[in-house]
């Protein structure tokens, strides 16, 4: 096993002990999941909204694609990097709790849009907020716990994705209906304020890069993480471009994300044109069944991953890369079958397996990099996830859907139009085609992670000599 991947031990050689105590480490885990929850309650909030949009503003799929993904996207992605490089130096609490703030009063404000401009803007500005939160919590969560339990921490931050998408889909279906969709965004933004306030005041700055200083003694390990060089974001990006695994790593990772925000922001519409679901029904079904098995997936991929990894470090390609492959059939299933219920039913299984990359691709990529560069280490690998994924994946499927519906002709050949059957045929090609791309890059990152792991650990001891290019 790699030394980077060790046990932490002090220089007596036994095991370093946590710097917080298992109780308040599980409260700032708990914590920080929140503030995950929040973050995508208001980021996903719009999947349940987005046919009452289109009908007020009278949109295209296309355009729909724009609101819920690129115009989010591209600030989200973009600014990440800049403040994760504070975040590597400054204080990662105040960084999350300015953040929740921001992003809290830009979801409130898309309620009262009275044009599509000012509601893309809006949407923009929730991107610029939701920036500051994920890399620096990636980081502290780093710090809160070691190497050996960081899979399973980073899979219970990441469980906020599928009970915020579940909530945004409970709640906003409900309030949509019954309502409005305005009232929606400003019901579930204002909140957000409250809790960033929590959080600047309960949440501790862990020491940075706790427990890979394990020889040093503790005030020791404060100061130079205090006193070491900010590393440039060209630096870290140079540095990661030359891991194989990182590349392979998180084009998967996109291309998972590409297909799930695809489909994610267009199953609302694809159930309410191809089953005829009423939004409050339609968003209690998706809620409870995202809430179910994206939570199942996103848990069983970190626990079973820190579980089996310690036989074979390669797991934590192995195991996103044949989850992801194995539902492949059954996503094929869950958007040709007739009757709505069992169509639901299905998707329990893809929603599920679907969700297991999330931890094991977090913590590896936390794992790839020395403790300095972590928040950077995230905010590119988010970036790369989300200009991809989040930017491209709805879209992507919104100009598909338009396509199909008036049907087109490509090299001679003619394909008839498919009217509202255009929405299932986009998101089927988009979502098995993603799948099958990115389960084979998972498993070419598994053939240079053992190496890749290794330069790492040759870069922490100041080996003047470059990583291995392979």
């Amino acid at each position: 096993m790699p030394p980077a991947e060790a046990v932490p031990r002090n220089a007596a050689g036994s095991p370093r002990e946590p710097e917080f105590g298992v109780r308040y480490s599980r409260y700032a885990l708990g914590l920080l999941l929140a503030v995950y929850i929040v973050n995508f309650i208001d980021r996903r909030i719009v999947t349940i909204l987005l046919e009452a949009i289109r009908e007020e503003f009278g949109l295209s799929d296309f355009q729909l694609g724009f609101f819920s993904g690129t115009a989010f996207a591209i600030f989200y992605s973009t600014l990440g990097i800049p403040i994760a490089r504070y975040a590597d130096r400054g204080v990662r609490r105040n960084v999350i709790a300015l953040a929740l703030c921001v992003w809290s009063a830009m979801t409130a404000l898309q309620g009262l849009a009275r044009s599509f401009t000012v509601l893309a803007l809006t949407r923009i500005g929730v991107g610029v907020g939701e920036a500051g939160c994920t890399p620096p919590a990636h980081s502290m969560i780093s710090d809160f716990f070691p190497p050996n339990r960081r899979a399973t921490a980073l899979a219970i931050y990441a469980m906020g994705i599928p009970l915020g998408g579940a909530l945004a889909l409970m709640a906003g279906g409900w309030i949509r209906e019954n309502i409005g969709w305005r009232e929606a965004f400003v019901i579930v933004g204002l909140p957000g304020l409250l809790l960033a306030l929590l959080v600047r005041l309960t949440l501790r700055e862990p020491t940075r890069g706790w427990f890979e200083s394990a020889t040093q003694p503790v005030a020791a390990a404060a100061n130079a993480a205090a006193d070491a060089p900010r590393e440039s974001f060209w630096k870290v990006g140079g540095f990661l471009l030359t891991l194989p695994t990182f590349v392979h790593i998180s084009f998967a990772g996109a291309l998972h994300a590409f297909y799930g925000y695809g489909s994610g922001d267009f199953a609302a519409p694809f159930f309410e044109r191809i089953h005829g679901f009423k939004p409050t029904e339609l968003g209690l079904l998706l809620g409870l069944m995202t809430g179910s098995a994206g939570v199942l997936g996103v848990f069983l991929g970190g626990w079973l991953t820190d579980r089996i990894a310690h036989r074979d470090l390669r797991w934590f390609a192995w195991l996103p890369g044949i989850s992801t492959g194995i539902g492949i059939p059954v996503i094929c299933l869950f958007y040709l079958w007739p009757e709505r219920y069992t169509a639901l039913a299905l998707g329990f299984v893809p929603v599920l397996l679907g969700s297991m990359y999330l931890g094991p691709t977090f913590a590896l990529t936390q794992a790839l990099v020395p403790p300095r560069m972590r928040a950077q280490a995230s905010a590119v690998l988010l970036l790369v996830l989300n200009l991809i994924g989040l930017g491209g994946g709805p879209q992507f499927v919104g100009w598909f859907s338009d396509l199909l519906r008036g049907g087109f002709s490509i090299f001679g050949l003619t394909v008839a139009g498919q009217g509202e059957n255009s929405i299932r045929y986009a998101l089927l090609y988009t979502v098995a085609l993603g799948a099958a791309w990115s389960t084979l890059h998972y498993f070419l990152g598994a053939r240079t992670l053992l190496r890749d792991l290794n330069a790492k650990a040759a870069l922490e001891q100041g080996s003047p000599g470059e990583p291995e290019r392979r």
